[in-house]
């Protein structure tokens, strides 16, 4: 561990007070601290998640337009601190140990004035994958639905350079929300962003499948099929798919199918017509060469953004768009 990793875990277990009123319950089974953030002292971690690739959205600034969308390595950590701590105590011990450490603030505010940003956002569905856990006055509203809107709430994002990687920090606390645990406990909401590519090659469409869908809708979407971003080479990721495509059709001697490529709209139509066709045509040159499918039964084509099955509105419908199509000729 770092001089500045030690640091953060040393100023987070030390600053506070040792002797708190009552000890904790135990910690939710399989909960632990994330490895470069200790959790303010003799605190209990009741709910715990990690993503090794999710999509995280969070206010970053004092206006509603203000938004940081990150994908990566995520985990979200929720505790009760120790009877009788303020949101304040709790809140600025995390925040002073993160800057201690050599984390960059770049946002931070305590209500009323965080009004405008939008905590919907950071909150999101997750909260209810996180309501896991017992205690008193457990209720049927999401951990964070307990206090995401209360008066209380203080905040703090940032950037942590940890060997190379900028981990990005979000520290929420406020008031518990249940009525049971309102005026003994504060509660802290602990995201870790660690922004990372998704690994790429877990999606394939089988030969089985694949027959079955021409048969039933003459075509088939095939999001198995890697490119790099206005590239036309094929990636190796794309081989499983490849396999298939070419063991459906050693199976199916008499098919002859387009392979059609299809983009989103970003860029120029007459570029995506052209890149949407080079696609297609290394698809065709993949069977042909390395497959050994005969080239009578394959035509390539590219239609760029003319065919869309989802908006272009925001990455993910782009994503969807992003595609390479098996139809029958």
């Amino acid at each position: 561990m770092s001089t500045r990793l030690w640091l953060l875990a040393f100023v987070l277990g030390f600053l506070p007070a040792l002797s708190w009123a009552q000890a904790m319950p135990a910690d939710v089974a399989g909960g632990k601290d994330h490895p470069v953030l200790s959790r303010y002292a003799g605190s209990w971690l009741v709910a715990t998640e990690t993503k090794e690739f999710d999509e995280a959205a969070f206010p970053s600034g004092p206006n509603a337009g203000d938004l940081t969308q990150l994908e990566g390595r995520l985990t979200r950590l929720y505790y009760l601190a120790p009877a009788g701590r303020s949101v304040l105590e709790v809140q600025r011990n995390y925040e002073q140990a993160l800057e201690k450490a050599g984390a960059v603030r770049r946002d931070g505010c305590a209500m009323p004035a965080c009004g405008a940003r939008k905590f919907r956002f950071f909150e999101g569905r997750r909260g209810q994958q996180m309501a896991t856990g017992k205690f008193d006055g457990w209720g049927t509203q999401t951990l964070v639905d307990q206090w995401i809107d209360h008066d209380s709430v203080r905040w703090w994002y940032g950037t942590l350079n940890v060997q190379g990687t900028s981990l990005h920090v979000v520290v929420m606390s406020a008031k518990q929300g249940l009525v049971a645990l309102a005026d003994k406990h504060v509660a802290t909401l602990v995201q870790i962003v660690q922004p990372q590519a998704m690994e790429t090659g877990k999606v394939t469409v089988d030969a089985s499948a694949l027959a079955r869908g021409l048969q039933a809708d003459g075509k088939m979407a095939l999001y198995g099929i890697y490119f790099d971003s206005d590239k036309s080479e094929l990636k190796l990721e794309s081989k499983l798919q490849l396999d298939e495509m070419a063991k459906m059709l050693q199976a199916n001697s008499a098919l002859r199918v387009f392979i059609v490529g299809h983009t989103d709209n970003q860029g120029a139509l007459e570029k995506n017509l052209a890149l949407s066709r080079a696609r297609a045509q290394a698809v065709v040159d993949a069977l042909v060469k390395t497959h050994k499918v005969d080239a009578k039964r394959l035509g390539a084509a590219g239609v760029a953004n003319y065919a869309p099955v989802s908006g272009n509105g925001n990455e993910a419908g782009r994503e969807k768009n992003r595609r390479v199509e098996m139809v029958l000729q």
